[in-house]
């Protein structure tokens, strides 16, 4: 009880309403209503914010605090990035900035390798005899007295494996793209998958030394795909530079630095640690190596780590250069020693007290794993209607592979027009060829279905898709592709009622007996009472009631259903107020037609 005299209630970040009427002991209706009246307009299964949970939570007489998440079940889910997760479970007051992890992406030979090279011996070598003396997959550099983390596992596969294991795989994506060969298929799919994580973009226009470079041609090429430059007025920063030449290097840091300051980027040091392994390697030395990024709290040497389903205290933590360290805090990558088997990157890792919990954590994901095995989950059309009602989902991911430009064009311009009221299509990814292992992996990474037209699937996409869940559509006529769609989009919608009278009893008197109240002698005047039907009463023209039949009996006997001109006898659920003259009306509810 709180000081105010209201209940203490704990709710999550966000909840359904009809999960939210529980915790406040109301029905869905009335806090339907009360949503209302703050200017909320939500079903029963449409989820709300915290923030607003809180306001209906007051008005009901409870004080509302945000649930402390539990990580182990956080580590599972990977829709959004893993630090907004983290920051809904901290307190306000503990979190600090942290250090942005970047993440480059780009077509291939298009100097994604070059550009991290100069960035890395520009800056993290410092003068320092031998540079780098260990590559462990991830470094930090200093610009203006600020470090920036980079990933260097370059390639929007690996950026959307970790994503598709929950990993946070990047707080900023940085795009090369070659002025001199502008915008490419891969470059399409990088974008493609760093606007899935919903991570920023800022463009690294790479090869502008080059006598055949033609940035505005690029910077058009970047708008059509939605990366309007902020020159031309836009949102993205499109910063010129040349490996090669060493050129526009500081200015991409500053550029990233900006990005940073204006994304919440925040962890809390002495919180929950919790990160990502970045890549790992069995030595035949040194036993098991992993990388590991720290994404909150702080980790040391000694610590009980679980990564994904490997465990071990850690003996031994190096920085990037490769030098013994004690501990590392957010942001902050290292190579660690002591666990006991190779972890997956992308998994997830936390600290646990003990190992015998450590041990306990993997017997439960391992159960976990097994039963998900037995009955894999996978995004198809037909199971998205019940996502839909659960308040999981409010729009239909689509990856779209056609044979031709021709036919790809045609399909998406079909498929934008059939968004129906809050449900949209929201195609990810599109483009010409066979469906592959990275259409694969963007669509587990974030729920999708993967469409074909006259396209076949690889034999290693087909095998990924089984493993990870993903549903492969393939289709040789345009109609029949839109049409399936069109039904998905229409089941997904919140189905609409009517109300269908089935028939109307007049109540000629009234029996009070003991133990079970007033049971009403009616006489059926149109149609037939059922006694699985819904009711209302009528005394007058007012509605005093609306429920159900708790028994109907005819002579006596127990009945399913009375019909016009005979009498039965009816006892009503949950009321007792009948009175001589009064009507029941019956009737049941029956699902609008789709037009």
């Amino acid at each position: 009880m709180s000081n105010n005299g209201k209940k203490k209630i704990e709710l999550p970040a966000s909840l359904s309403v009809r999960d939210l009427a529980q915790f406040v002991e109301a029905s869905p209706i009335q806090v339907i209503k009360s949503l209302m009246n703050n200017g909320v307009m939500a079903s029963i299964n449409q989820l709300v914010d915290f923030d607003t949970a809180a306001i209906v939570a007051e008005e009901f007489g409870f004080d509302a605090n945000l649930e402390a998440q539990d990580a182990s079940q956080e580590l599972e889910t990977g829709e959004l990035p893993l630090w907004k997760k983290i920051i809904a479970g901290e307190e306000e007051k503990s979190l600090t900035a942290r250090p942005p992890v970047i993440t480059i992406l780009g077509h291939v030979d298009h100097g994604k390798t070059s550009l991290l090279d100069v960035i890395r011996h520009a800056n993290v070598a410092g003068g320092e005899a031998g540079g780098i003396t260990q590559h462990i997959g991830a470094y930090q550099i200093e610009h203006k007295g600020r470090a920036i983390t980079f990933l260097d596992t370059p390639g929007h596969a690996a950026f959307t494996a970790m994503r598709a294991r929950g990993a946070q795989g990047a707080d900023i994506v940085v795009l090369v793209v070659a002025a001199d060969d502008g915008v490419m298929p891969q470059t399409r799919e990088a974008i493609a998958h760093a606007q899935a994580a919903r991570v920023p973009i800022i463009v690294a226009l790479n090869k502008v030394d080059k006598q055949n470079a033609n940035p505005e041609r690029v910077k058009t090429q970047l708008g059509d795909l939605g990366l309007v430059p902020d020159e031309w007025g836009g949102q993205t920063i499109v910063v010129p530079v040349s490996a090669k030449e060493n050129t526009g290097i500081e200015d991409l840091l500053e550029a990233i630095l900006l990005v940073a300051d204006n994304t919440d980027i925040r962890a809390n040091v002495r919180g929950k640690v919790i990160g990502s392994v970045i890549e790992a390697e069995l030595d035949k030395s040194k036993g098991v190596i992993a990388t590991l990024l720290v994404q909150n709290g702080t980790l040391k040497t000694g610590d009980v780590v679980v990564a994904g389903l490997t465990h071990g205290k850690l003996r031994a933590v190096f920085d990037f250069r490769g030098k013994p360290t004690q501990k590392a805090g957010p942001s902050v990558p290292v190579s660690v020693m002591g666990l006991n088997d190779v972890p997956v990157a992308g998994d997830l890792f936390q600290v646990v007290a003990t190992e015998k919990e450590a041990r306990q954590i993997i017997l439960e994901k391992t159960e976990a794993a097994r039963k998900s095995a037995l009955a894999p989950k996978k995004a198809t059309l037909e199971e998205l209607f019940a996502s839909y009602e659960a308040g999981e989902t409010q729009s239909l991911n689509l990856i779209i592979k056609a044979d031709v430009q021709g036919s790809l064009e045609p399909i998406i311009n079909e498929l934008n027009e059939l968004s129906q009221g809050d449900i949209s299509v929201n195609i990810l990814h599109s483009g010409t060829g066979n469906i592959g292992e990275n259409d694969i992996m963007l669509a587990s990474a974030s729920q999708a279905i993967v469409i074909g037209f006259n396209v076949q699937a690889d034999v290693a996409a087909r095998r990924l898709a089984e493993k990870e869940g993903v549903s492969i559509r393939l289709y040789e006529i345009i109609y029949r592709l839109t049409e399936d769609i069109e039904k998905a989009l229409k089941g997904m919608l919140a189905p609409e009622f009517a109300e269908k009278v089935i028939g109307k009893a007049e109540v000629l008197q009234v029996f009070p007996i003991s133990k079970i109240g007033k049971i009403a002698g009616c006489r059926v005047r149109e149609g037939e009472i059922r006694r699985n039907a819904k009711i209302h009463i009528y005394r007058g023209k007012d509605i005093i009631y609306e429920g159900e039949i708790a028994s109907l009996k005819h002579e006596k006997e127990d009945v399913r259903e009375v019909r016009q001109g005979f009498e039965c006898g009816i006892n009503l659920k949950n009321f007792s107020d009948i009175e001589v003259g009064d009507i029941i009306e019956c009737y049941s509810l029956e699902k609008k037609e789709i037009e």
